[in-house]
């Protein structure tokens, strides 16, 4: 069964990573179905019902964003609240229509691994600041997954680290 991909970048045309991941995504239709979230909500409203039937024929799926101000852009946050509704995904006769499913992050983030952490200059460590996503998806008994983390593509830019972090996030799907 193939995996979904969820893309949420506001800003795809000018990604580095996040576009290079999905370049490679799309060079393998047998395994991978990709949804780009702003490409397409352009004005923002999510159908709802949409995302929830989409939701239901994948087996594993994979929110890939870029991680900025320590967190997920916006847009994941309100599919998040709007998508995940009672009597769906949680709740007396949900069915909680995720349970068991896959479910991971893939983060690009811009700062070096060594920089999270308790002696780290941002203190948390990245376990730390996406346990709220894990709170979420236990709490609608999804198998959530340790998330894929690429870190440090502001300081290490290069076509053959970004190439590097394809080959990683391949072998983190793969492995799912």
């Amino acid at each position: 069964m193939k995996t979904l991909i969820v893309v949420i970048h506001p800003n795809f045309a000018a990604s580095v990573v996040n576009k290079s991941w999905v370049k490679a995504l799309e060079n393998q239709p047998e395994l991978y179905d990709i949804h780009q979230l702003h490409q397409v909500y352009a004005d923002g409203k999510i159908d709802v019902l949409a995302e929830q039937q989409m939701m239901e024929k994948y087996d594993k799926i994979v929110f890939q964003f870029p991680f900025y101000w320590f967190n997920c852009p916006p847009f994941f946050k309100q599919w998040l609240d709007e998508v995940l509704t009672y009597g769906w995904a949680y709740g007396k006769n949900s069915g909680y229509k995720l349970e068991g499913k896959k479910i991971a992050l893939a983060i690009s983030a811009g700062i070096d691994e060594q920089e999270y952490g308790e002696t780290g200059k941002y203190k948390y460590s990245m376990d730390q600041l996406t346990s709220p996503f894990e709170i979420t998806f236990d709490y609608v008994k999804a198998d959530y997954q340790k998330p894929f983390v690429f870190y440090g593509v502001e300081k290490k830019s290069s076509t053959a680290w970004v190439e590097e972090g394809v080959t990683r996030y391949l072998r983190f799907l793969e492995q799912l």
